[in-house]
């Protein structure tokens, strides 16, 4: 059994869902590569932005995404939170419902996401802003 973890920060980005697979990939590098069986973890360390699992092709998902979690949280709302802005309190629930962290298998040195599936980073602040994961791989090595 082999444990590896690495921090991983995005470049800024503005509201919107962006799809980062192979970000991640890249930044696991060789050391992915090592595992024939195990567990990725990524974990998203902020309070306005969220990570998912959805459809990897088509860029309209994406923006729909976005467009349905504006609908389920307005910035319009008379939050009483809003110490960095209109956008501040919608983007914590939006997060809060779509969560921070993924757990995803590994299989043969890969993740092991299915054909259709990739990792979305979703920026819920107008504003952009640069977001780290921390990224934490248990499993079995290849020998």
């Amino acid at each position: 059994m082999g444990w590896f973890q690495i921090t991983h920060m995005f470049p800024a980005h503005g509201k919107g869902s962006y799809l980062v697979t192979r970000e991640l990939e890249q930044a696991m590098g060789s050391e992915l590569r090592q595992y024939r069986v195990g567990m990725c973890n990524v974990f998203l360390q902020h309070t306005s932005a969220s990570l998912c699992l959805n459809e990897n092709v088509c860029p309209e998902v994406r923006q729909d995404l976005t467009m349905a979690l504006d609908h389920m949280a307005p910035d319009s709302l008379n939050y009483k939170h809003d110490d960095e802005g209109p956008d501040d309190m919608p983007g914590h629930v939006k997060s809060a419902v779509m969560g921070v962290s993924l757990d995803i298998p590994i299989r043969d040195g890969r993740l092991a996401l299915g054909t259709w599936q990739g990792i979305y980073l979703c920026e819920h602040r107008v504003h952009q802003h640069r977001r780290t994961v921390v990224i934490t791989v248990q499993g079995e090595k290849r020998k």
